[in-house]
């Protein structure tokens, strides 16, 4: 026990005041809530291999690795900047999505369940004639960067309007549509698509742009295959596939309600 008290005294603990530790505690909070905002794009995995080089450096340093610490020295900055450069697109959706944390809106946490219903009906009638669709369901990040330039149609959401859309002989079918505000935004909307390679061949282009959209924001997005004329949902970058309209309410009010408990809770991702 003395030892630990000589150890303490010694430390720079004995020395530091409460507001050292707000300082500190502050400091963790905003690290943490980068890395968490970070997490799952492709400025993350930049972000860890940064990392290990820092790791090298300081081993270098302290090891007396000359050679490695001279050369790191002069291509970390470089390379920090690089990274910035490379992925400001998922850096800036993640900034966006932290800032939607103080501006709340009216969107898919809090969609009519009358909505709902015609989504989910749209997507089983498309889906019985194996119409491919995407729809997307607007989350707190907002997705101006997707619909600018888009058919900007801001109507009331109906299965006649959704099925009209994706239609095989509308102009509008290849591309999503965006609900915001218990409204129908815009039709005609790409996506990006995900640049991950776990994701199964059998996933087709309005899949993989669901995954690529989750990934960046908490938008939540119902996917039919036209090859299969299967339903799926997508959110934060994962595939669930739904059996009937009951099971696609279930699994869009679950999702629904972790988008809401995301936006109650300022220290969880959504990213």
């Amino acid at each position: 026990m003395q030892g630990l008290w000589e150890w303490y005294a010694d430390s720079p603990f004995a020395t530091s005041t409460w507001v050292d530790w707000v300082d500190i505690l502050l400091l963790a909070a905003v690290v943490y809530n980068v890395l968490m905002l970070l997490r799952g794009t492709r400025a993350m995995q930049s972000l860890v291999g940064l990392g290990l080089l820092f790791v090298l450096y300081a081993v270098a340093r302290f090891g007396g690795l000359t050679s490695i610490e001279w050369v790191l020295d002069n291509l970390l900055v470089y390379l920090v900047l690089a990274v910035i450069i490379l992925f400001q697109a998922d850096i800036r959706r993640a900034l966006e999505t932290a800032g939607a944390r103080f501006f709340t809106r009216v969107s898919a946490a809090r969609a009519d369940a009358s909505i709902l219903e015609e989504v989910i009906k749209a997507a089983f009638l498309l889906a019985r004639r194996k119409i491919g669709a995407l729809i997307v369901i607007e989350g707190s990040a907002e997705l101006d960067a997707y619909t600018e330039g888009t058919h900007i149609l801001k109507a009331n959401v109906s299965h006649e309007l959704l099925q009209s859309i994706f239609h095989p002989a509308s102009p509008l079918h290849d591309g999503a549509v965006v609900i915001r505000d218990n409204r129908v935004e815009a039709a005609g909307v790409f996506l990006p698509i995900t640049l991950s390679k776990d994701i199964s061949r059998a996933f087709g282009t309005r899949h993989r742009a669901a995954i690529g959209l989750t990934e960046a924001t908490d938008a939540i997005c119902i996917v039919v295959s036209e090859e299969r004329g299967t339903v799926a949902i997508v959110s934060r970058g994962e595939i669930v596939p739904v059996a009937d309209m009951n099971d696609l309410r279930q699994n869009l009010t679950e999702q629904l309600e972790s988008v809401r408990d995301d936006l109650a809770s300022p220290g969880t991702a959504s990213a």
